[in-house]
């Protein structure tokens, strides 16, 4: 199977979101991209425990820092950021095969720096609550889904 999209957690925090992301990847074929200093060693039980025993089925790829993980994807690829500050929907995005598809910190979100290399999409969320935003998994696999549907990906 081709890889339909890479995955990107910008130095994730917690340990059971990117086990979650992992099992996603795993199951979905997508490529699994860690964006270091991480919140948590690889080797933690909650990580582990959150991806089930799917890690032999997942290609995960470590980068230093952030523009390390541009040069080794592609900077000429659709490369895609969510960010719940800016207002152009996901499902408005025309996804197609290879795109990248890049989530921030659970507490902090994507930097400006980073948001100035990509397209920023969010996900719409009531306004009438003071809710800031969706667990990183969560919002990982509404957009990962929708991306892959456009690309008719999985049968």
């Amino acid at each position: 199977m081709t890889c339909p999209l890479h995955i990107v957690l910008v130095e994730p925090e917690i340990p059971p979101n990117t086990g979650n992301i992992a099992r996603l990847c795993a199951c979905t074929g997508c490529q699994l991209h860690l964006v270091h200093p991480l919140g948590f060693e690889v080797t933690d039980k909650q990580l582990k425990r959150a991806g089930l025993d799917y890690w032999q089925y997942l290609d995960v790829q470590h980068h230093d820092h952030w523009q390390q993980a541009r040069q080794d994807i592609g900077v000429d690829r659709n490369w895609y950021g969510l960010s719940s500050k800016v207002t152009t929907r996901y499902w408005n995005a025309r996804f197609a095969g290879g795109d990248v598809l890049v989530f921030g910190p659970e507490t902090r979100g994507l930097s400006a720096a980073v948001l100035a290399d990509l397209q920023a999409l969010t996900i719409p969320m009531r306004d009438d609550a003071p809710v800031r935003s969706l667990n990183l998994s969560s919002a990982c696999a509404i957009v990962t889904f929708e991306a892959l549907r456009q690309q008719n990906a999985l049968k």
